[in-house]
């Protein structure tokens, strides 16, 4: 099986859990603090990664980590289940399927504008409320446009990703 499709199972699970509890956003932003602090510490990334290390040092590892930051029980456990499943270098892919199902709950579309020359906050805004309307979904822009080398503009949007036999996908 291949990684995404693991990720979209374990984002999926934890989603659901975080959706019972009516916490899909906070849920999201602990996981995001903690993939950020991985992402950022090359030492605290490695040794939760290797598969040199025994689980039990890394379990260690991972159980301090979780008392300082202190997260939810749903999100330490969360964490507690990949490492045991040996799935937390899959996190990226996990946090990346997470969002896009809480994007989809929330009815929100994350796009870029790409323009030869670079927009000011007023278009930009002008931009992400015309979307907004006609596709009748939160549109969020990153705050500023990549220029590019060509004349016009694009817009593209990441569209949720749709398991097989689901229905209510999106299409572009």
């Amino acid at each position: 099986m291949n990684r995404k499709r693991i990720a979209r199972r374990y984002a999926k699970a934890l989603f659901d859990l975080a959706r019972e509890q009516g916490r899909i956003e906070p849920v999201g932003q602990e996981l995001r603090e903690l993939y950020d602090l991985l992402a950022s510490n090359p030492e605290l990334r490695t040794t939760l990664l290797t598969p040199v290390l025994p689980r039990r040092v890394k379990a260690e590892v991972l159980g301090a980590l979780l008392d300082k930051l202190g997260p939810s029980d749903l999100v330490a456990n969360f964490l507690r289940v990949l490492l045991e499943a040996r799935k937390l270098p899959a996190l990226p892919d996990i946090l990346e399927a997470y969002d896009a199902l809480a994007d989809e709950a929330a009815g929100r579309l994350r796009g870029e504008v790409v323009t030869a020359l670079p927009l000011g906050e007023a278009e930009l805004e002008a931009i992400r409320q015309a979307l907004a309307k006609r596709l009748q979904k939160e549109i969020v822009l990153p705050p500023t446009s990549s220029a590019g080398s060509w004349r016009g503009s694009a817009t593209s949007f990441s569209m949720p990703a749709c398991a097989p036999n689901s229905s209510g996908c999106a299409t572009a």
